[in-house]
């Protein structure tokens, strides 16, 4: 066919493991744009979210708050708590830095016991998270009772 001794590659077949890849990779990304976009399958994160959210509401624990009012020895726990956890954002007397005076008659949020517990416990909008998880409802109560003693009139 050819007059010179040059191997020439225009004959050569593709072999089948890269064919199998090929069509494997095709397969795939069609299934998966079928399944996923959620203009055609109508599956979206968000719809998890939401289901995964509402079954952890339900399951949501109603939190007691324990009020340690006049009890020193939870005063003092408070004060420790609040030095380690408060501290940097609310200055160690409390008087407020980057957030609010604390000693103030009164506060943004209320400044009830139940709700500084609650501004504590679930945090507020715009810097104050939520400080559940670190300390347990019983240790925010103790930093609540703490806070009462500060409190100017």
């Amino acid at each position: 066919m050819y007059e010179h001794d040059e191997p020439q590659d225009g004959h050569n077949n593709i072999p089948k493991g890269w064919l199998l890849f090929f069509f494997g990779t095709i397969i795939f990304l069609i299934s998966y744009i079928a399944l996923y976009t959620p203009a055609i399958s109508g599956w979206s994160f968000y719809k998890k979210f939401d289901k995964e959210m509402a079954d952890a509401a339900k399951t949501e624990k109603t939190i007691v708050a324990k009020s340690y009012a006049g009890d020193k020895e939870a005063i003092t726990k408070g004060k420790e708590l609040f030095a380690n956890n408060c501290a940097p954002c609310h200055n160690a007397d409390a008087t407020g830095g980057i957030g609010p005076n604390l000693t103030a008659a009164k506060l943004k949020y209320g400044g009830t016991e139940k709700d500084i517990n609650e501004s504590i416990t679930a945090g507020r909008p715009n810097g104050m998270p939520p400080f559940l998880p670190q300390l347990g409802a019983d240790n925010i109560s103790k930093v609540t009772a703490f806070l009462a003693t500060l409190k100017k009139p």
